[in-house]
């Protein structure tokens, strides 16, 4: 989005970074989710653990991507996903107070985050719809069209939780789509 000079200094005065490790929390379940995180360099996941202890992943976030619990964010109740690093990462971070006071005094903040949201809305309608009514190979076919790359990013049972599946039933999906 084109701004100017005096928006993108004003934008970025209410912005912070932060450098996370592997397997270290931007978010853990139970806390509220405080700020909504740009990924500059890295990757992270958002995820949940059922009553039997296994993890199901809701969403990635690569280089360019954003992530958050936005429910949590916006309403300020607790969070039930947690969000991990998976690689070494370097996020751009803004917190509730600096987007309120953005949305008042920046139009263009405000266009964003309009766009920002309706892309996660559209991203999520997306993830229902194919888990819904797509089999596990379309499902990992069309993950892999979307995002070429992730396979190599991500580990493989991180990848078969995000499809719903066990890392069993992916590996013999990618061995048949390997032989064809």
């Amino acid at each position: 989005m084109p701004l100017t000079d005096d928006e993108r200094a004003l934008i970025q005065s209410f912005l912070s970074v932060k450098k996370i490790r592997r397997k270290q929390y931007l978010l853990q379940e139970g806390d509220v989710c405080k700020v909504v995180a740009f990924v500059e360099k890295g990757a992270l996941r958002s995820y949940t653990v059922d009553n039997e202890g296994k993890e199901h992943v809701l969403q990635f976030a690569l280089e360019g991507w954003f992530i958050s619990d936005l429910y949590s964010f916006l309403t300020g109740e607790v969070s039930v996903y947690t969000i991990e690093a998976i690689d070494d990462s370097e996020l751009v971070l803004i917190n509730q107070p600096a987007h309120e006071e953005l949305l008042k005094r920046s139009p263009s903040y405000q266009a964003y985050m309009l766009q920002l949201i309706t892309g996660a809305y559209i991203a999520l309608q997306r993830r229902v719809t194919s888990t819904i009514s797509l089999s596990p190979e379309e499902r990992y076919r069309d993950l892999v069209a979307l995002y070429p790359n992730i396979v190599q990013r991500v580990p493989q049972h991180m990848i078969a939780s995000y499809l719903g599946l066990t890392p069993e039933t992916l590996s013999r999906i990618r061995r048949r789509l390997a032989d064809e």
